[in-house]
C-alpha cells in the first residue's frame, strides 16, 4: 500500500480524524504510529468542573433529602387566613422547592460532554480515544434515564479510561461494578427471593413484590460478553442474576449488600460457584470474560468498527486467537487488530457516525470548545447526542444506519454553517491533502479549486466523500 494512503487510514480510521500535520508527523510509519500510542497510561480527561461518580450521587442524595424536607414544610405551614391552601397566596407559598434531580444533574452532563469533545478535539493520541469512546459505547449506559445523566461522563472517566489499555477482565469487572450500570440496568433493585430481606419483607407483608431484576445478568451475556448465541440459556440468565444480587451502591459507590443477596451455591454456565458474596459474582465474570464466545464476539465487533461492516472473517479469527492468548490482554488484541492486513486494504469502507463526523471536523479546523451547549447541540442536530444512545445495545455500527438521505442533508447543512463561519480563515485546497493524504480524489480537488469563495470550498471539503467516510 501507498505510504500516503496509508497514514490517511490511520489518521481516519483508527483515529479521529488528521489534524493538519499530523500526517506529516508519522514520518511513513502509520502502523508505529498507532503502536506507539498504546505505550504508557491511557490519557486523563481533567477539567474543574468534573466530579465524580460518588460526588454526583451525594449531591442527589443531599437534594432528596431537601426536597422531603421541604414538602413536609409545606404541608405543616399553616394557611393564611381565608386563602386556599392550594393557591399561590396560600400554604407554604413562601416556601421555595429544591430542584430536581434532572435540574442537578443537566450541568453535570453538560460539563462531561463538553471535556470530552474537547479532549477527543485535541488529543494528540487519537487511537486511544477511539478505542474508550468503542468500549463506552460497547458498555453503553443512556441518558435517557433520569438516573443516568449526572453520572454517564463520571463512568466514562472511572470505570473505562483507566482500563482501556489493561485486561479486558479488569474492564469488565469495573463496568459492572459502576454506579451507573448498576443504576441503568436496576441491578440496585434486585433482592434474593430468600435473602434475609426477602424474608423480613415477607414477614411484615410488604405490598411492594420483591425478587430479581434480570437486566444486568442478560446484558452481560447478550452484550458484554458472550454475544447473543453465546451458549447461555434463560435458566443461565436467572441464576446469574440471582448470583448478583446484593450489587448495589452506598454513600455513592459500590457496595455488596449482604441481605439482598440470595444464598448458597450457584451453577451458571455448568459450572458451579460456592462462594457467598460479592466474590461469586466476580468470579463469574472474569470465568465469562475467558470463553472463547466472548474472544469471538469482541473480536468481531472491533473488526466491525475498525475495518467493515461486514468484516472479513481471517481478521475476527486473528483478533480473537489474540485474545485469546494473551488472557484478554487488551493492547495485545489491538497490536492484532493494526496488523489486520484488511484494516488497510479496504479504503473508505465506513460512513463517519455523526460523533465522528463532528469530531473530525473540529480537528481538521483546529475549532475551539466552549463551555456553552453550541458544540453539544450539533450532535443532537445530527442524531447522535452524547451519552444518549438510548439502549444498552448502543449505538449501531454499520453504515446503513448513518448514511440515510435525511442525515446525509443535515451534515451538508452543518457543514454549510460552519463554512460560513470559518471559511475564510482556511484554505481549503490547500487544506485537504494534510486531512485526507493519498484518499483525497481527483474530482474532490476540482471542486476545490473551482469552488465560488472560501466557505463555499470548505463546506465542499466537509461534504467530500473522503472526508465523509473513513
Amino acid at each position: 500500500m501507498q505510504e500516503p494512503f496509508a497514514t490517511a487510514i490511520a489518521a481516519n480510521r483508527f483515529g479521529l480524524g488528521a489534524m493538519p500535520g499530523e500526517l506529516d508527523a508519522m514520518r511513513g510509519q502509520p502502523r508505529e504510529w498507532l503502536i506507539a500510542q498504546l505505550k504508557g497510561a491511557p490519557p486523563v480527561v481533567t477539567d474543574s468542573s468534573l466530579r465524580s461518580s460518588s460526588d454526583v450521587l451525594s449531591e442527589a442524595l443531599e437534594l432528596r433529602r431537601e426536597r422531603r424536607a421541604a414538602a413536609g414544610a409545606a404541608a405543616d405551614a399553616p394557611a393564611e387566613s381565608g386563602a386556599d391552601p392550594s393557591s399561590p397566596g396560600g400554604r407554604a407559598a413562601n416556601i421555595q422547592k429544591p430542584l430536581k434531580v434532572a435540574q442537578l444533574y443537566r450541568p453535570r452532563y453538560i460539563d462531561e460532554a463538553t471535556a470530552r469533545l474537547r479532549h477527543a478535539a485535541t488529543t494528540d493520541r487519537p487511537f486511544v480515544e477511539r478505542l474508550t469512546q468503542f468500549w463506552a459505547n460497547h458498555f453503553a449506559v443512556s441518558i435517557d434515564k433520569v438516573a443516568v445523566l449526572g453520572l454517564a461522563g463520571a463512568f466514562e472517566r472511572e470505570a473505562i479510561r483507566p482500563y482501556v489499555l489493561g485486561s479486558f477482565t479488569d474492564l469488565l469487572l469495573a463496568v459492572e461494578q459502576h454506579p451507573a450500570m448498576l443504576l441503568y440496568l436496576d441491578n440496585s433493585l434486585s433482592v434474593g427471593p430468600t435473602s434475609r430481606a426477602a424474608q423480613v419483607a415477607q414477614r411484615r407483608g410488604a405490598e411492594r413484590k420483591i425478587g430479581i431484576n434480570e437486566n444486568l445478568a442478560r446484558e452481560i451475556f447478550e452484550l458484554h460478553t458472550l454475544g447473543v448465541n453465546g451458549g447461555y440459556t434463560q435458566q443461565d440468565v436467572t441464576t446469574f442474576a440471582e448470583v448478583l444480587t446484593g450489587w448495589s451502591i452506598g454513600d455513592g459507590a459500590f457496595t455488596f449488600r449482604e441481605r439482598l443477596h440470595e444464598p448458597g451455591a450457584k451453577t451458571v454456565l455448568g459450572k458451579r460457584y460456592p462462594q457467598s458474596d460479592q466474590s461469586q459474582g466476580e468470579a463469574v465474570l472474569r470465568d465469562i470474560a475467558a470463553k472463547p464466545a466472548t474472544a469471538h464476539f469482541i473480536a468481531t465487533k472491533l473488526a466491525r468498527h475498525f475495518i467493515a461492516d461486514d468484516p472479513p472473517s481471517v481478521a475476527v479469527e486473528r483478533i480473537a486467537k489474540a485474545f485469546t492468548k494473551s488472557h484478554g490482554d487488551l493492547p495485545t488484541v489491538y497490536r492484532a487488530l493494526v496488523d489486520s492486513n484488511a484494516a488497510w486494504s479496504a479504503p473508505l469502507s465506513k460512513f463517519k457516525t455523526p460523533s465522528d463526523y463532528i469530531v473530525s471536523t473540529y480537528r481538521a479546523l483546529d475549532l475551539p470548545v466552549d463551555r456553552t451547549r453550541r458544540g453539544l447541540a450539533s450532535f443532537e442536530l445530527l442524531g447522535q447526542r452524547t451519552y444518549s444512545p438510548g439502549s444498552p445495545a448502543g449505538w449501531p455500527d454499520r453504515s446503513a444506519d448513518w448514511d440515510g438521505a435525511s442525515a446525509l442533508m443535515k451534515r451538508i447543512e452543518w457543514a454549510d454553517a460552519v463554512g460560513q463561519r470559518v471559511g475564510t480563515r482556511h484554505n481549503a485546497a490547500d487544506l485537504a491533502p494534510s486531512l485526507l493524504g493519498g484518499t483525497l480524489s481527483a474530482d474532490t480537488r476540482m471542486a476545490l479549486a473551482r469552488a465560488a469563495s472560501g466557505s463555499q470550498a470548505l463546506t465542499l471539503l466537509l461534504t467530500s466523500p473522503e472526508f465523509l467516510r473513513r
